[in-house]
């Protein structure tokens, strides 16, 4: 469940970066420089009773990861916008009840990912999103689940029309034995998926197969750092797409244009399949 985000907050703990660097930030109406009231009276019981059950739970060995994956979620959905100070180490640990040892570890996790970045006496601030390593598993993620779902979606197929269809035209050039078999055993897979689930998985193992599959070195670690992404659009577009008929057809005509060796007929099978998925984003808009 979301906590309020300043509810109990201490003035000052949230913030907006000026041209000088991080200031005040008044945590309700956009930024600017009016300063809340000081809270000077403690949370009565009831109060303090209700953000411990607002609080989601986080227990066990990896609770920083969950803390991580938690802040992460609200500074890539918005809820923390680019040059805002974030909540200090104490009141983190209040909110989540946490020790301040696993918010410092999760903290660390996230300036690693390049979505914060802390300073003595300053604190934590949220980094511009151009800096944000997108590629990182965890951000994709939270990428995809932030409300602004249709941008993630184009966003990737825009990414996958700048690789594709030259990593296939690659692969029924340079393909090996293995390589095909993994990209037909994929495309069957895909045939015979009866859930969107299986679906989803089948259809990210085949476009996998072919990155692996165009003998480029740097393919194969990008797919896979692009794994998450490719599972939410394939999802949607299962999900949303009614002519599955032809959604096949195209896997099929790409896995045989690879299999016969011809270059030119894989490129133009991917760029047909990109616009098919390219309408199921449209039609999910009407």
């Amino acid at each position: 469940m979301r906590i309020p985000l300043a509810e109990g907050m201490p003035a000052g703990s949230i913030g907006a970066r000026s041209p000088n660097g991080p200031v005040p930030h008044d945590g309700h109406s956009g930024y600017g420089n009016r300063m809340p009231a000081e809270r000077t009276t403690k949370p009565t019981d009831s109060e303090a009773a209700r953000r411990r059950a607002a609080a989601p739970r986080m227990a066990g060995a990896s609770v920083h990861a969950s803390l991580a994956s938690e802040i992460g979620q609200r500074i890539v959905r918005g809820d923390y916008p680019p040059g805002t100070i974030l909540p200090n180490e104490v009141k983190w640990s209040e909110t989540f009840e946490v020790s301040r040892s696993a918010v410092r570890e999760a903290i660390k996790m996230l300036a690693a990912k390049s979505l914060l970045v802390s300073r003595p006496k300053v604190g934590s601030w949220v980094e511009p999103k151009e800096r944000w390593n997108l590629l990182d598993r965890d951000v994709l993620g939270w990428y995809a689940a932030s409300p602004d779902q249709e941008k993630f979606l184009r966003t990737v197929q825009e990414f996958r029309r700048i690789i594709e269809p030259e990593a296939a035209a690659l692969a029924a050039r340079r393909r090996r034995a293995p390589q095909m078999a993994a990209i037909s055993e994929a495309c069957a897979e895909l045939s015979r998926a009866s859930s969107i689930q299986e679906r989803t998985l089948a259809d990210t193992r085949f476009h996998l197969a072919i990155l692996r599959a165009s003998g480029n070195d740097l393919l194969n670690p990008l797919g896979v750092m692009i794994e998450s992404a490719l599972n939410h659009l394939f999802s949607f577009v299962s999900g949303a797409m009614q002519d599955h008929g032809r959604s096949q057809s195209l896997p099929e005509e790409i896995e045989r244009s690879i299999r016969l060796r011809r270059p030119k007929a894989a490129r133009e099978a991917v760029h047909q399949l990109l616009a098919c998925n390219d309408e199921a984003i449209e039609k999910s808009r009407k």
